[in-house]
């Protein structure tokens, strides 16, 4: 089985495209194979598109799972004794929930791979740390959501950590004043949900005209772009607001699903977003035919993270557009690309008809 601690040791953004396929392929024959002889499901999807998972591919020869697929079932490649932590994505009702299945090995493997993505951006050394959300989202320690999950992951870059809003997801001004005052000369690390941060946090202040000094932080967020869309917020505006209200000028969105926790995709200083060594994106047509650069299409992540499920290979609902490869501006390596938005009243099946 492919050992991820091979790689930790490199940085996360620093293998050109031929040194990084070799390790992809290597990676994902190996997962494939595993989850082959470990889930049925998966194992049965596999074999009605008379796939030979023994049989060395190029990543985008490798079957995709659909995001919806662990909506509709329990995709696990371990034993029921085994689950240490359960995901579940964003929904409206249990029906509508992904459930993700984590050992301790995947458990492991996801705060590695996250601890050196992040450290890219915010150093090795923990920071005085603000989460714009309440403490309620995290009350559940074996039942994560999405939402619960990621605060959960990225706490571990915090050495004193404070919620910055009440359980009614009021802000909590007099307590991150007094933070703000305790860490005057410090750099503050500030990390939440998008669409939170801009309606519970943002927003307020602008209604308030208030103001609060965090010009020496630096700002991570993600999850909730659609919602901001519906509202004609983009990426820019979101920045400037942040700016405006609190001074934040280093601010980083990142992409990434449930379905992949840990190999997430960060914004870099010229705003696009980045694979790591960890993770590979491919655009596709609505044929499923590999999209060229400049062009928009659906979707799907690659990670060599996942071995409790199989979720290495999978094809979401969003679109989006690969501007290049090695070649970014910013000097990292690797494909960068953004995010269009989400395919419209439209659940894509793809290789989930063959389970069915």
């Amino acid at each position: 089985m492919f050992d991820i601690n091979k790689l930790i040791t490199i940085p996360p953004f620093s293998l050109k495209k031929k040194e990084k396929q070799k390790i992809m392929e290597d990676a994902l024959f190996d997962l494939t194979y595993h989850h082959y002889k470990n889930c049925s499901k998966y194992q049965k999807i596999l074999d009605g598109l008379n796939y030979n998972p023994k049989k060395r591919n190029k990543a985008s020869e490798i079957p995709f799972i659909t995001t919806n697929l662990f909506k509709d079932f329990e995709l696990k490649s371990i034993n029921k004794n085994e689950i240490i932590k359960t995901i579940t994505s964003s929904g409206t009702s249990n029906s509508d929930l992904s459930k993700i299945f984590l050992d301790r090995l995947t458990a492991t493997n996801q705060t590695k791979v996250l601890t050196k993505i992040v450290s890219s951006v915010l150093g090795n050394k923990r920071l005085p740390m603000i989460i714009i959300d309440t403490e309620e989202s995290i009350a559940n320690r074996n039942f994560f959501s999405a939402r619960g999950a990621a605060i959960k992951g990225f706490s571990i870059f915090g050495n004193e950590i404070i919620f910055a809003l009440d359980k009614n997801l009021r802000i909590k001004y007099d307590v991150i004043k007094k933070f703000c005052k305790k860490h005057n000369n410090e750099k503050i690390f500030v990390f939440g949900f998008t669409f939170i941060i801009f309606k519970n946090f943002i927003d307020k202040l602008l209604k308030t005209k208030k103001f609060l000094p965090l010009s020496k932080s630096v700002l991570i967020h993600g999850g909730g772009w659609k919602k901001l869309i519906d509202e004609s917020v983009t990426n820019n505006k979101f920045k400037n607001l942040i700016k405006k209200t609190t001074g934040i000028k280093r601010v980083y969105n990142y992409y990434g699903m449930v379905e992949q926790t840990g190999s997430i995709l960060l914004e870099c200083d010229k705003g696009n977003l980045h694979s790591s060594i960890y993770s590979d994106v491919i655009i596709r047509n609505n044929d499923f035919s590999e999209c060229k650069i400049g062009q928009k299409g659906l979707v799907q992540l690659i990670s060599v993270i996942p071995q409790s499920y199989p979720g290495h290979v999978i094809l979401s609902e969003d679109i989006g557009e690969l501007l290049g490869e090695d070649n970014c501006k910013c000097g990292l390596k690797g494909k960068y690309f953004k995010i269009h938005g989400r395919v419209k009243n439209a659940e894509i099946r793809g290789c989930s008809d063959a389970y069915e």
